[in-house]
């Protein structure tokens, strides 16, 4: 029987890396903005619960899935490597594995975070961490990155949503005026706009322009 199966600290590890990853994998992955700009999308359409939460995170989801296809690919190839080497995993497989999988992983995370947003956490955490543990942090470390990444794809989902809402916003405006000058103002705008804002979304396939373009932006 292997007794490095029943490590403590392994399962211990393997138990909090299962805990833990949902939440890492949304910060460290096109996740956070694809998600914000289709809810933002669905508020400026003026629609409430269409399409519903479940769907535009399950298009979250696999548009994710498809940007992340060779970081995911790196993770699986290093992890089989490691179990076809030793049958017997244990700790230290586990930090190899991680060490295979950051590299391609930090890659990604540089080429989509802002200079200004990394010197930033690296400047802060001279002054908010205890002395000496800032001394040797790098703007390369995942400590600086995950939160850096964060930062600026949450200012690129709201700069897109910005401008996906004032195109709509200009429907409602001029459904709005419309309907005072017939002497309608009682009734919503909204109420009448909503079917031209979807006439428009449709006429020029909005789906499919809104999603390669989100898709293209992590060239």
């Amino acid at each position: 029987m292997n007794s490095g199966l029943y490590n403590p600290v392994l399962i211990l590890t393997i138990i909090l890396t299962f805990g833990i990853a949902p939440f890492v994998a949304l910060m460290v992955t096109s996740y956070t903005k694809l998600v914000i700009v289709f809810g933002l999308l669905r508020a400026a359409l003026g629609l409430q619960q269409v399409p519903p939460n479940m769907v535009l995170n399950g298009i979250a989801i696999i548009l994710t899935a498809y940007i992340m296809a060779p970081i995911g690919s790196d993770a699986f190839d290093a992890i089989k490597r490691r179990a076809d080497a030793n049958a017997a995993f244990n700790v230290n497989d586990v930090v190899t594995v991680y060490d295979a999988v950051s590299g391609p992983l930090k890659e990604f995370l540089v080429k989509h975070t802002e200079e200004r947003n990394r010197t930033f956490f690296v400047q802060s955490a001279k002054r908010i961490w205890p002395e000496g543990r800032a001394d040797d942090l790098k703007s390369d470390d995942m400590m600086v990155l995950i939160p850096s990444f964060t930062l600026s794809e949450l200012t690129r989902a709201f700069q897109i949503g910005f401008v996906v809402y004032l195109v709509f916003v200009v429907v409602d405006l001029i459904v709005a005026a419309i309907l005072l000058a017939l002497g309608m103002s009682m009734v919503a705008p909204t109420t009448i706009s909503v079917p031209f804002k979807l006439l428009l979304f449709v006429m020029l396939e909005g789906w499919t322009q809104l999603i390669q373009g989100l898709v293209l932006s992590y060239r």
